[in-house]
């Protein structure tokens, strides 16, 4: 082994890097070429030696690096004699003969790149001008790509400021960055941008880009100029997010009671972006369905999911951007709470919405990840740089905003919001740790927070409760739940349970600190919970009546599974609408689930299916629907003689509902109503239901004569699309067709997304590869692609698994093994529910892996075969055919 090898040998494998040098400033110049899709710059890093040193160890990946130098405060220079770049480990080692002695100095590096079409780092995208498409530059840096662009300590704790300038920008380009912008500079067709200096933060919050752009502004209360930049002519869509961000900002000020650091906030839509939005300080980034709202083309759905993104990435400039988590162990400091606040400003911006009923959703995304093995724990240990993405998952956000529901819940609002301003203020431009917010908010509460909660973000999963009434006596029981079975290793939870007892005013609430726990309720059960029994019901009378919910609305991170006796009166009580909307929700949420897990059999949860055939808020119509779904696909593999019945059993629950909405659009109706529509017309044309395709279908015909037509309204357009795509008269290549040719004509993204949703639903597999390869042309951008795979259908998930691994070479070379790649796998393996398959499988990745998307395949493969599992249990459920026709026989 040489003497490079050797030095280089004892900065391999780390998974952070040495902190003997700290980074303070960075005075980044960066030289623009996008006529060849290069750049190169030159980065001057004010570091501080903490600790005397012969090398500096920062991070670069597929970077060239032309000149390094060191200037020390006493202007001292030294030339490094190695300059190791290894892009395996992608570090950057600079090798001196001399120590670098204790104190300032300034790290120069000269360096070129080429800008990607990978959506990471400094990358290229396209927009189009004049009927010409024409190049543009875009960053997203989270989490380990700011490498990409410039050598640099690429971790959250070392925070710096920034002063960035760009070059060789064309003239009728807008360049922003975090800053505002100080100085410009003409040369001839080009200019320099120069950019005020940054407050303190981290490398991946910095952010650049250049385009064609329009905007428009407002500013706040205290100031803050505030910019929406979107597509030339498309200002006005811009509109409804600038007005969310201008009043998420004034909202987060006075919650946190910390103000908005920056003179400026700028939001700014780009035609490709990896993710829904990046929350770079001061200039947030945006795929344009995610920030331009189009009157004409945005649904109900649209629109309540683009105040939640703008307010959630709002919310990052204060957790992320002010308090930044220590390292990515702490993602969920940033995601889960921002995901938590986010619903909070929207239920008081739009209360009509009763949007924490959406958030049982987030919930139950969370429950569903963490019910596998394969899941991970909130406060995760992170080993190698590329496997960070992959965490960026449904336990970081949904989780992890559940659980700070759940300890908001537990503590009350108003001292959890007293910890936070508290916590703010401690951290505020520096890092902190899982462990510094529960210190917070103990010493606030009195509660001894970090004894509760470490237990719910350092292990993985999360318990059922076991919960049956004998005489007056509660008795619960907690094990883990997991998907593929419940487990009782020992393995607990500190639970806040809460239970309502036969009303809303009979509450009670403790915690649950062991395995076992007991309730006496016999003052209720005796009494009808009065002193009085005049004055209510015979305690006969409640008894018959009497009902128990545990985990009152949903807000707590934990399953229940009821007793015979309690799930009857729970039954009588949703057919009665004794519940709220959460409540029935969660009965009907945590009872799929215990069926998947094959604790409970399939005729079970349709029995109890049957009490939801009734007048139902929003929020259970989706989860009903939902299940539906989910157990007419397994129903396909394990039960396929008994699936048509079954349709016609959903098809009668959903029949009235869909009968009392109607296709057409009721002037003054709420919001709630158009999504409640879309999703049974939607289910409907899935379950194939005969009058509903055939109106989908005409009304579609009307629509392609007339576009402006109020036949198809916008909620309406995804279930006709579908029925479109799933028509196998003689017409369905005329279907794909008519298709393409919407998708090719009309400007809305919101429409063009929708469309992409629906291509692959055809039952035809050779329309189905059409549409895969599809994928891979100019007119669906790399963004787009997770759309066109999220609606394969169950027919085609055959010829999509062949032609991923046809084509897996191709896919791997045109989108990476980034973000791009994760839910395309998972969307393709996952409609399998059959333990052969999943060997394939698992065969054909075991070679091909990479640290990148490992535990992606792995959670797909485990889902895969909790599926197969619970296909062989359906199979011997056998009560299940006289159940299924005898509640399909039912109007």
């Amino acid at each position: 082994m040489d003497s490079r090898e050797q030095k280089l040998e004892q900065f391999k494998g780390q998974t952070r890097l040495p902190n003997f040098a700290v980074p303070k400033r960075y005075d980044l110049t960066l030289n623009l070429d996008l006529q060849v899709c290069t750049f190169s710059g030159i980065v001057l890093i004010d570091i501080s030696i903490v600790q005397a040193t012969k090398f500096l160890v920062l991070n670069t990946l597929d970077l060239a690096i032309d000149d390094v130098s060191f200037t020390s405060s006493e202007n001292h220079n030294h030339i490094p004699t190695d300059i190791i770049v290894d892009n395996g480990d992608e570090i950057l080692v600079l090798g001196f003969n001399d120590s670098l002695a204790t104190g300032n100095g300034v790290l120069k590096i000269c360096f070129s790149g080429t800008l990607n079409e990978q959506l990471k780092g400094l990358y290229r995208c396209t927009y189009v001008d004049g009927g010409v498409k024409k190049n543009m530059v875009a960053t997203q840096f989270e989490a380990v790509d700011a490498r990409l662009c410039f050598p640099c300590w690429d971790e959250p704790a070392f925070k710096a400021t920034f002063k960035i300038t760009l070059t060789n920008v064309p003239l009728e380009l807008t360049a922003l960055s975090n800053m505002p912008v100080s100085l410009e500079k003409h040369n001839g067709r080009h200019k320099t941008i120069y950019f005020e200096e940054s407050v303190v933060m981290s490398t991946y919050l910095v952010a650049v880009v250049v385009g064609l752009f329009d905007y428009i502004e407002d500013t706040t209360d205290d100031g803050i100029k505030v910019r929406a930049y979107t597509p030339v002519g498309q200002s006005e869509k811009g509109k409804f997010a600038l007005k969310i961000a201008v009043k998420a900002l004034g909202f987060f000020k006075e919650y946190f009671t910390f103000p908005y650091g920056l003179p400026k906030l700028d939001m700014v839509a780009v035609p490709e972006f990896s993710g829904g939005a990046m929350e770079n300080y001061g200039l947030i980034i945006y795929r344009e369905n995610e920030l331009l709202h189009d009157d004409l083309h945005s649904t109900v759905a649209n629109t309540q999911r683009m105040t939640i993104v703008v307010a959630h990435e709002v919310a990052h400039h204060w957790f992320g951007n002010l308090v930044t988590m220590e390292w990515w162990t702490h993602l969920w400091l940033n995601e889960g709470f921002a995901t938590w606040v986010s619903y909070l400003v929207t239920d008081i911006l739009f209360p009509e919405w009763k949007i924490w009923n959406h958030f049982l959703q987030e919930t139950t995304d969370g429950l569903q990840m963490d019910a596998l093995e394969q899941s991970h724990p909130i406060e995760v240990e992170i080993h190698h740089a590329r496997s960070v993405i992959e965490y960026f998952d449904a336990i970081s956000y949904k989780k992890g905003s559940a659980v700070i529901r759940m300890l908001q819940d537990f503590l009350g609002n108003e001292i959890f919001q007293k910890s936070l301003s508290s916590y703010m203020a401690r951290y505020a431009w520096g890092n902190a740790k899982t462990e510094d917010l529960w210190n917070v908010l103990s010493e606030v509460s009195g509660a001894g927070v970090s004894k509760i909660m470490s237990i719910w973000t350092k292990q993985t999963g999360y318990p059922v409760i076991s919960l049956s009434l004998k005489d007056c006596s509660l008795e619960f029981k907690q094990t883990q739940f997991l998907s593929s079975g419940l487990h009782g290793d020992g393995r607990y939870w500190i639970i806040p349970i809460t239970l309502s007892l036969g009303a809303y005013d009979r509450r009670k609430n403790f915690l649950l600190e062991s395995e076992f726990g007991e309730l006496d309720i016999a003052d209720i059960c005796h009494t009808g919970g009065s002193s009085n029994m005049h004055e209510k019901e015979s305690a006969e009378d409640f008894q018959e009546e009497f009902w128990i919910k545990a985990n009152v609305h949903q807000a707590g991170f934990y399953r229940v599974k009821y007793d015979d006796g309690l799930l009857t009166q729970l039954a009588k009580a949703i057919k009665s609408n004794c519940l709220s909307a959460a409540d029935e929700f969660g009965i009907l949420d945590d009872t799929f689930a215990l069926c998947e897990a094959c604790e409970i059999p399939l005729s079970s949860l349709l029995s109890l299916i049957e009490v939801y055939k009734k007048d139902l808020e929003q929020i259970t119509l989706s989860r009903l629907i939902d299940v539906c779904q989910n157990v007419a696909k397994i129903a396909h593999d394990a039960i396929p003689d008994l699936l048509a019945t079954l349709k016609q059993f959903f098809i009668n629950l959903l029949l009235l509902c869909a009968e009392s909405l109607g296709w057409d659009v009721v002037p003054g109706e709420s919001q709630l109503t158009a999504l409640m529509r879309e999703e049974v017309l939607m289910a409907l044309v899935r379950f194939g239901h005969r009058e509903t395709c055939e109106e989908a279908l005409k009304r579609f015909q009307a629509f392609l004569d007339d576009r402006k037509t109020t036949l198809l309204p916008v909620d309406t357009r995804k279930a006709a699309y579908i029925a479109v795509m799933r028509n196998t008269s003689n017409d369905i290549r005329n279907g794909l067709e008519h298709l393409l040719r919407l998708y090719r004509e009309v400007d809305a993204v919101q429409e063009k997304t929708r469309i992409l949703r629906c291509l692959a639903s055809s039952s035809d597999t050779t329309i189905v590869l059409e549409v895969l390869d599809f994928m891979f042309s100019d007119e669906v951008r790399s963004q787009d692609i997770i759309y066109v795979a999220s609606g394969i259908s169950l027919e085609g998930r055959s010829t999509a698994w062949t032609w991923l691994k046809e084509r897996w070479d191709m896919i791997l070379k045109k989108w990476g093994t980034g973000p791009l790649l994760h839910p395309l796998i998972r969307k393709i393996v996952t409609p399998f529910c059959s333990h052969e398959m999943a060997d394939e499988i698992e065969a054909f990745f075991a070679p091909r892996v990479d640290p990148s998307f490992a535990m992606n395949v792995n959670q797909s493969l485990e889902i895969l075969r909790i599926k197969a599992r619970w296909a062989d249990y359906v199979k011997q459920d056998a009560v299940l055919g006289e159940v299924v026709s005898q509640l399909a026989s039912q109007k």
